[in-house]
């Protein structure tokens, strides 16, 4: 039997875009991935003091957005975890839970020059494949470098959550910014006012 393939897309989704939907879904189906699972981090050691939803909120969020689509999946593994959470630590743990699976980090090619400053980077690398997508104003020429790491043209989307969020302070429209029940759940809930 075939081990599912698994790209994991890791992210604090503060909130959830169309942008992050998109390429999710883009890359379940345009590339040898089975399904897609967004993870969603309680707290990134890259974004620690940053104006955070909280994590049950913003999973919240996710799974609503994401509803209706069976190839991608709100993953909350990170929750009960040591925090700040990180990649290798969550990647042993979806090893241990999911022996069965193969996992693929899909990754802007904006983080990929940092990927060095991770912890355990060398064992990320060496045991598991990298997608690296497109970002704007982006030029990662060393992308290849290493064997593991898969340029994948997906569609170059620029929105931003911080983009989202000032929107909302502003009184200014979040429709098709985000997906609808997104956008919905955020106006009932008085996020980010």
């Amino acid at each position: 039997m075939k081990q599912p393939k698994i790209g994991l897309l890791f992210g604090s989704f503060n909130p959830i875009h169309t942008g992050h939907v998109i390429l999710a879904h883009f890359m379940a189906t345009h590339t040898d991935l089975d399904a897609v699972w967004l993870v969603v981090s309680p707290q990134s050691p890259f974004k620690v003091g940053h104006e955070m939803l909280g994590e049950r909120e913003r999973f919240e969020l996710v799974s609503l957005a994401i509803q209706n689509n069976d190839r991608l999946r709100a993953l909350d593994v990170e929750f009960a975890m040591p925090k700040p959470s990180y990649t290798i630590d969550t990647l042993d743990e979806l090893r241990r839970r999911y022996p069965d699976h193969r996992f693929v980090l899909l990754m802007g090619e904006d983080n990929l020059p940092g990927l060095p400053r991770w912890k355990q980077s060398d064992r990320i690398l060496a045991e598991n494949a990298v997608y690296v997508y497109p970002r704007p104003g982006v030029d990662a020429t060393d992308v290849n470098a290493h064997p593991g790491v898969k340029v994948v043209e997906a569609p170059l989307l620029d929105i931003s959550a911080t983009f989202i969020r000032d929107c909302i302070r502003a009184g200014k429209s979040i429709r098709y910014l985000v997906p609808e029940a997104v956008e919905g759940y955020i106006m009932e809930k008085g996020f980010w006012r």
